[in-house]
């Protein structure tokens, strides 16, 4: 299959699962007939950031945030939320809730007590105002916000009877279409391809990333050699019914770039994830106009404005909010709407550890995303929380149907956790 054929598919992969389900059988208003998608005027983008997110019809009284906390089990951080009525909801952290949970304590969670929980979306502005914590912009801020975001989300869902994704809209989709995700340079690029056959032979992924170049490394490889050799092995050793993404974690400038995204197009990749140092968007939108195969973008992206800029202007060709990085499942939808509307696919960015499962319920009710989302493994930490299991198998992973997040038992699952406290 040539690259042209695979960037259509890449595209258009989202708005195919979303029609096979009832939904739309078009992304932005382009028919998919593999045309490339057309620009959208900033006003266009932003109407479709601003349009309300949540669907909470049924809940009519105020559900009023008694307390917000941050508990620790193990080597798991959860965010604890509860309502003055007994409502309750639970978010799983990432791992840097160890080093920002000051941020947390004392500048979001105050926030939040005692206002309403419908009213989350315009929380977002107000804990971003708060004490002046735009000061604080970025992941530092984001993913604080993220946690208890997850949490409310959390609780509304479990007071409806709904899961996270029918809090958004109608839930498209049930089985989710992943990729496994190396996340090592200390390889060999033969060390790498057995690694990656292991990772295959384990989940049954039909598609895999591997990391190129040496992270920031101003052009340097991880080692000698390292990258131009695990390309061109990686196909040959894992055959062609493999999807094979890279990334370069901000590796390059835009000439080295384009010399290693030539190599993927020789090998039929399905995208090149962030070639140019993630704030260089001038110089990944070089990157983008000069490749056939689509460029990923948008990890480390914090804010909406960027990330406008970057759908009107065809700096990517796939964005990637982190839903921890970014503030929110609420933000990164903001974002797949926008991307929607240009005819551009979301896939978003997982950071580690449960964050696979607020990917499954994004990817549940968004209609535009790619042909594979991201999973790093750990189903089976998490695997009994849900009722029923969750579940894997044949590359897809089946997105929890419980309410709320999905967690069947909140006691049982933070029993033993103690109070974290700044």
């Amino acid at each position: 299959m040539d690259v042209n054929r695979r960037r259509f598919l890449e595209i258009a992969g989202g708005a195919g699962a979303a029609a096979a389900a009832g939904g739309c059988g078009a992304i932005g208003g382009t028919e998919r007939s593999g045309a490339k998608p057309s620009t959208v005027a900033v006003k266009q983008l932003e109407a479709a950031a601003s349009r309300p997110v949540l669907r909470l019809e049924g809940l009519d009284a105020p559900l009023v945030i008694d307390s917000v906390r941050l508990l620790r089990k193990e080597r798991e951080y959860f965010v604890h939320v509860r309502s003055r009525d007994g409502a309750e909801g639970i978010a799983v952290t990432n791992s840097r809730a160890g080093n920002l949970h000051p941020i947390l304590n004392r500048r979001v969670v105050p926030y939040f007590v005692g206002k309403d929980a419908r009213e989350l979306e315009g929380h977002l502005f107000g804990v971003y105002r708060h004490q002046s914590n735009y000061k604080l912009q970025g992941l530092a801020l984001w993913c604080p916000v993220a946690w208890v975001e997850f949490a409310i989300l959390d609780m509304l869902g479990r007071v409806l009877g709904k899961s996270i994704g029918e809090l958004f809209g109608p839930v498209i989709r049930r089985d989710v279409p992943f990729y496994v995700a190396s996340g090592r340079r200390d390889s060999t690029a033969e060390e790498e391809v057995e690694y990656l056959r292991g990772l295959i032979a384990e989940t049954g992924a039909k598609a895999v990333k591997f990391r190129v170049g040496g992270r920031m490394s101003r052009n340097a490889d991880a080692m000698p050699g390292r990258t131009e050799k695990l390309i061109a092995l990686s196909r040959k050793v894992l055959g062609d019914d493999i999807a094979i993404h890279a990334d370069s974690n901000s590796s390059y400038d835009p000439p080295q770039a384009i010399e290693v995204g030539r190599m993927l197009e020789d090998i039929g990749a399905i995208y090149f994830e962030e070639p140019c140092p993630f704030d260089h968007l001038e110089d990944t939108k070089r990157v983008t106009e000069a490749l056939t195969i689509p460029v990923a973008g948008g990890e480390q992206e914090f804010s909406q404005r960027r990330f406008r800029w970057t759908i009107a202007n065809r700096g990517v060709d796939i964005v990637q909010p982190d839903l921890q990085y970014y503030g929110g499942l609420i933000r990164s939808t903001r974002v797949a709407r926008m991307a929607e509307l240009a005819g551009m696919p979301t896939t978003v960015h997982i950071s580690g550890g449960f964050g696979f499962i607020y990917m499954l319920h994004f990817a549940s009710y968004t209609p535009a995303i790619g042909l594979y989302q991201e999973y790093k493994r750990n189903i089976e930490r998490y695997r009994d929380w849900f009722d029923p299991p969750l579940e894997m198998g044949d590359g897809v992973l089946i997105v929890p149907r419980g309410p709320g997040v999905g967690i069947a038992n909140v006691s049982d699952v933070l029993k033993g956790a103690e109070l974290v406290e700044s």
